[in-house]
Order: C-alpha cells, then structure tokens, then sequence
C-alpha cells in the first residue's frame, strides 16, 4: 500500500514540474532571397505565443555552418520580431536559419525556423580571356578559349567573332566559361571577344566585356598543278618555263621541282605560283617532273608529269557532230580539229579565207590543246561556206599544217542522202517481197491439201465398191432378211456415193486438172 502512494506522489510532483517549464514556439524567418553584395538588407525572425518574462535570443546562421553566427537579437517579455540589418557578404549566400532560445538557460531546448534559401549576387568585372593554345596555327587543329573573370558569380558567357555572336554548331562546343572549336577552319579566323554577365532580380544586368584576341587559321597549300610551255632560242636551243600553281594556301609557300628524283630547283615566294627555267631538247623523252608545295605544315605533290617536247606533225583531221531540233533539222554543227601529233599545238580556224577568233556571231572557238580545238557553229546561211583547220608549234610557226576543206551548208545538212533513200526503199522491196511470197506459199498450201482430200475421197469410193462386188449372200439363204443385214464390221464403212455426188466428184477432178496444167505451162 505504501509503495503504491509513494509512485502516485512521485508522479505528481514530476507532473507539476513540467507543467512549469517553458515551452517556445518555431521561429518563423523572412527577408529577401537575393541581394547585391555589400548591400544592407534587413531579415526578420518573428516568434509568437511568448508565455514568460524572460529574454529570448535569437540567432541568425547558415543552416551548414551553425559555428559562425551572422547575427543576433534579443527581444524582451512581450517583443515578437527580431531584426538583423546586415551588411551583405558573400558567405550569406545558401539556407539561412533563425535559432530561438531562451537568454542564459540551457534546459530548455532551442527552436530553429525552417530554412530561408538567400542568393548573393556579386556584379561581375575583369573579364578576360585565356587562349589554351597558339594564337596562330593551321586548319584542321582544334582552338579552346577560356573566359575568366575577376570578380562576379552566377555568371554567363557569350562569345563574339568579329562582333557577330558564336552559335552552337557541330564544331563549335560553349559550355561554363569555355569555348571549343574542333577542327578549324579559315573561316575561324578573327578577333575573339567574350562576354560574362549576372542578373540580379530580372531587372539590373551586370556585363564585363573582355579585350580581343586576335586568331589566325592559316590554310593548308592545296595540290599544285603543273605544266610548261616552250620557247625558242634559236634554230637548236628551246627552254621550257614549267609553272607550279596551287589554288589555296597562306602565303608564302615554298615550290621545289623535281625531275624524277632528282632535286632540279626551289623557291620560296609570296604568290602561289611560281616559274622555274629549264633547258628542254626536242622530240626527245627527257624524264618526269614534279612540283612539290610546303607553306609550313605539310608538303603537297603535283601529279608526275611528262618532260616531252613533239613537234606538231600530220595529217591534220576534221570530224563533225551535230544536234537536231524536233522536226530533225540540224540546227547546230560542231568541227573537231586535230593533228596526228604535237605536245604544244595552236590552231586557227578558216571560213573561206577568213580566220575566225575566239566568238562571232554564229560560231564559238574552244581550244583544248594539246589534243584539239573545238569550233561551234550555228547552222544558217551566215555560216555556209568550206571550212578548215591549220595547226604549228607555239614555239616555232615556221611550219603550219592545213586540214582538207569542209563544205558546210543547210540545206546540204537537211537533204536526205542518196545512201538512206536506198537503203529504206531496199527494205521496203525486201517487206513486200516477203508478204508475197507468203501469201503464195499459203495458196499453194490450200490447193495441195484440197487435192489430198479428193484423192483419199475417190480411194475410200473405190474401196467401197469393191467390198459389194465380193460380198456372198449363199450363207445367208435360210433367212434372206438376215442375208441383207450388215456385218458388225461394216458398220464403220462409208455409205455408196451417189450419183449426183460423183458427178460432182468428176467435175472437181477435171477443174484441179485444168489448174495442174496452167502451172506446169
């Protein structure tokens, strides 16, 4: 009985004892969730339902740091809300909490708001930019530029090549601070800006632009070409001038040429084409030559080509094509002259004996030395005339070689040749001769086989009468009705002609006759 009293009291003075003890309500923290830095902004920690009269304090922190106060307040019996004007730094910035408890007592437990996320925005400068790698460098390489920034956070970037803004592309990559282009192009090349910017509150936007920076994609030489006309010094000596071109390529660019494998000569040279003199022997196989073209990164090769000098030789030769309108008039010509032989030929065309050059009215000049010219005519009476072709050596015009003369005339042109006029009418003798001969073949055909059938008629006849003249009615005599029965056999046997149809017989034998004779005569 007396333990139980004693629990019962026990358990009441515990009882009392927490009702005695003060409880205090979560915090509730506000203020704004952005700010400049060095700003002074106010945030305020309101705590309601106070039921004593001692001093609370409140204290301001990051919700991940709970060692560094950022500020504190105490508020009196009877006060509500505590304010922090703080001057703004950027370790602000992240989850702020208020932490309420009661001054100078540590049995009762603190309460902590719910977390205030709070944003510092620091106005970005200094932007710069940083190059990973040469300023200069040829096409194909890659180009990484870095954008830094003194001071500033939350901070985007934009990149600029000669002013016009850079664009995401399959060869351009932007991300953070960074710019990467793979491999580049001359198109690349330009003065680089970036910009980095931060906004506060969607209305106040920061920018710092960075100085430029000046990048060069050179361009690769491209394949040189080669070729070389020749001179004449006098009646025994020629010199060749063999050029080397290439189409692209930032300059300069050093040419080297090369009979087979033998260095002849090189040049460095600030165009991209160069000449090089070389003694040349006619009519004479005097090896390959090759350009080779190098503007700093790699060398490119001429294809091999032939160091041979033929003089122009016959015959010369003048074939012809042409082209038809729809009702197949020739309407345009085209000569092809050519020469037997010659590595460096001209040619001159003649209407008449008048040269024709380059274009006129009615015709157009296309050489293609060394292996031919080309002369376009539109066909009319302005173009009727004999035309021909002369051909010499560019190096030496001391012998000129004519073609034989063309005549060329419209009407000439759309006349139908006496060789097509015989060869359509042959085939049309050829056609009717064919459907004559089947169509006799086809009569003689039905009058042999009409002939076949009156002789097997005339045969079966024959056979029928000979059968009655044999037949013995002796055996049949008890029954005369049964003598003139039928046999079984004689059933499948054809019945006596009569005769109106063996009149009719002869009379068809006497008319195939008549056409037998005909025949023979």
């Amino acid at each position: 009985m007396f333990p139980f009293i004693y629990l019962v009291i026990l358990g009441l003075c515990c009882c009392t004892k927490e009702s005695n003890e003060v409880q205090l309500d979560r915090p509730r923290l506000n203020g704004p969730s952005v700010a400049v830095l060095n700003d002074v902004v106010d945030f305020y920690c309101e705590i309601l339902n106070l039921e004593n009269n001692e001093t609370i304090l409140l204290n301001l922190f990051r919700k991940d740091d709970r060692t560094e106060v950022l500020g504190d307040y105490p508020i009196k019996p009877g006060q509500e809300i505590g304010v922090f004007p703080r001057e703004i730094k950027d370790v602000y910035e992240g989850y702020l909490e208020c932490v309420a408890s009661i001054q100078n007592n540590t049995e009762i437990n603190a309460t902590v708001s719910q977390p205030h996320f709070f944003k510092v925005v620091e106005p970005v400068k200094g932007a710069e930019i940083v190059n990973m790698g040469p300023t200069e460098f040829f096409e194909g390489n890659n180009l990484e530029l870095q954008c830094k920034v003194e001071a500033g956070n939350h901070v985007s970037y934009q990149w600029f090549l000669n002013g016009r803004l850079i664009t995401l592309s399959p060869f351009h990559w932007i991300g953070d601070n960074r710019l990467i282009i793979s491999r580049a192009s001359s198109k690349d090349s330009g003065s680089y800006m970036c910009q980095a910017k931060n906004v506060f509150n969607e209305t106040t936007v920061f920018f710092s632009n960075s100085s430029d920076v000046l990048i060069t994609v050179k361009v690769l030489v491209s394949t040189p070409d080669i070729s070389f006309t020749v001179v004449k010094k006098d009646d025994h000596n020629y010199l060749a001038i063999i050029t080397c071109q290439s189409e692209r390529g930032d300059l300069p660019i050093t040419f080297s040429l090369y009979k087979s494998k033998e260095l002849i000569v090189n040049a460095t040279v600030s165009e991209r084409h160069v000449t090089f003199k070389v003694p040349a022997v006619l009519d004479q196989h005097s090896g390959w030559l090759q350009c080779q073209a190098n503007n700093g990164q790699q060398v490119e090769y001429s294809r091999w080509f032939p160091f041979e000098i033929v003089s122009v030789a016959g015959p010369v030769t003048v074939h012809s094509d042409h082209d038809m309108a729809r009702n197949y008039a020739v309407v345009r010509l085209r000569l092809y002259c050519k020469a037997a032989r010659g590595t460096h030929p001209r040619f001159q065309w003649y209407l008449n004996q008048t040269p024709l050059r380059d274009r006129g009215s009615f015709y157009y000049v296309v050489d293609k030395p060394p292996e031919q010219s080309i002369l376009l005519l539109s066909v009319g009476s302005s173009s009727s005339g004999k035309y021909r072709c002369e051909v010499w050596d560019s190096f030496d015009n001391s012998t000129v070689i004519s073609s034989k003369k063309l005549y060329v005339d419209k009407e000439v042109l759309n006349r139908i040749s006496t060789s097509v006029v015989a060869t359509v009418f042959s085939c049309f003798t050829v056609l009717v001769l064919l459907v004559l001969f089947c169509c006799l073949s086809g009569v003689m055909f039905r009058v042999k086989h009409h002939q076949q059938k009156l002789d097997s008629s005339l045969e079966m006849d024959q056979r029928l009468v000979a059968s009655e003249d044999n037949m013995d009615f002796a055996e049949y005599s008890e029954d005369p009705d049964v003598a003139r029965a039928p046999r079984e056999d004689e059933f499948y046997l054809e019945s006596e002609a009569s005769e109106d149809e063996l009149t009719q017989i002869e009379l068809e034998r006497s008319t195939l006759e008549n056409l037998a004779d005909e025949e023979s005569n």
